[in-house]
């Protein structure tokens, strides 16, 4: 029959003191089945006022007098080198001193990724202290070093929290490591998404009156132009009241189509409008035939006030149908 380790009561003190620890202060930590465990007690996800923060680690708990050092802890890597270093996630060493009852920790992944040679031992001093009043410590540690490697989880269930945690302790995935130049626009994006996606939306929607609007500045001397070198009408009201007319049946697109609706009459009388009446001004030259020009002009007038008096007459009284179903 198997055996029971004589030494599984001092390694399950150092696990369960470790998972008390984190548990008291509110963290997420699942221990690791003893069948698979390949080099880690604990996967661990930190919280902020009980939520979780994205940020996790695995922790490798070792307990007992073989680990005590005359100037502090270490811990073998043993075969665990590659999987340690190459891990997407920090996989952070403790070790539980029977005799005083004390934890000290060390980040191994940094400790590896910032030595030059193959390293035998990771070597923790007496300062690294881990308890109540210096959990704090590590979790700032861990969500620098997490920050600093791009590897922060986002909108997450548990499940895929662990699956995502086993995931990361394979080793570096290229397309997961962050390039500097964006990291804090997307950091400043990732803190903001929905505001930003709001942004964007609305944005998107708005795009066509805002190219609107600079393509009647543009056109604004133009149509001044126009209407002073082929009638007596005052260009300002002329050019003024066609605007104001465009302008109404580009806002109405753009709030029918906020409300789910295609503006289709609205669209295609825009763009009548704009086909007739904005080209033909920056196209000409002053040498057009006058009467067509002139009658052009003083189109544009009718155009614009009887337009526009359809325009808000018939959407005020689809308003008040919708109104009176509304309230029905």
């Amino acid at each position: 029959m198997a055996k029971i380790s004589p030494n599984r009561h001092i390694e399950l003190a150092g696990v369960n003191a470790v998972r008390a620890l984190l548990e008291d202060h509110d963290h997420i930590a699942q221990e690791i089945s003893g069948s698979n465990d390949h080099g880690e007690d604990l996967h661990v996800l930190l919280t902020r006022n009980r939520e979780r923060t994205g940020y996790v680690l695995a922790i490798q708990v070792k307990s007992g007098r073989a680990y005590k050092r005359s100037k502090g802890y270490s811990i073998p890597i043993e075969d665990h080198y590659n999987d340690w270093k190459n891990s997407k996630i920090p996989v952070v060493g403790v070790v539980y001193d029977l005799e005083t009852k004390n934890l000290y920790w060390v980040n191994i992944t940094a400790t590896l990724q910032s030595s030059e040679e193959r390293i035998k031992r990771v070597h923790i001093p007496r300062t690294s202290l881990l308890n109540s009043e210096t959990l704090s410590d590590l979790i700032s540690a861990i969500e620098s070093y997490v920050d600093s490697t791009g590897t922060r989880l986002r909108e997450f269930t548990l499940e895929e929290a662990w699956a995502a945690v086993s995931r990361a302790l394979d080793g570096v995935d290229p397309n997961k490591v962050p390039n500097p130049l964006f990291e804090g626009w997307a950091e400043l994006i990732f803190r903001h998404e929905k505001r930003t996606k709001r942004i964007a939306r609305l944005t998107l929607q708005l795009s066509p009156v805002l190219l609107l609007t600079f393509l009647l500045l543009y056109e604004w001397p133009y149509q001044v132009r126009y209407v002073q070198n082929y009638t007596e009408l005052n260009p300002v009201l002329v050019v003024g009241g066609l605007y104001i007319f465009i302008s109404w049946m580009a806002l109405t697109i753009f709030f029918e189509l906020r409300a789910g609706r295609r503006p289709k009459e609205t669209g295609n009388c825009l763009i009548a409008v704009c086909g007739l009446y904005l080209w033909i001004p920056v196209m000409d030259d002053g040498d057009g035939v006058e009467w067509l020009s002139e009658s052009l002009a003083v189109s544009s007038v009718l155009v614009s006030h009887f337009g526009l008096i359809t325009l808000l007459t018939l959407n005020i009284k689809r308003e008040v149908k919708r109104k009176k179903r509304r309230s029905t």
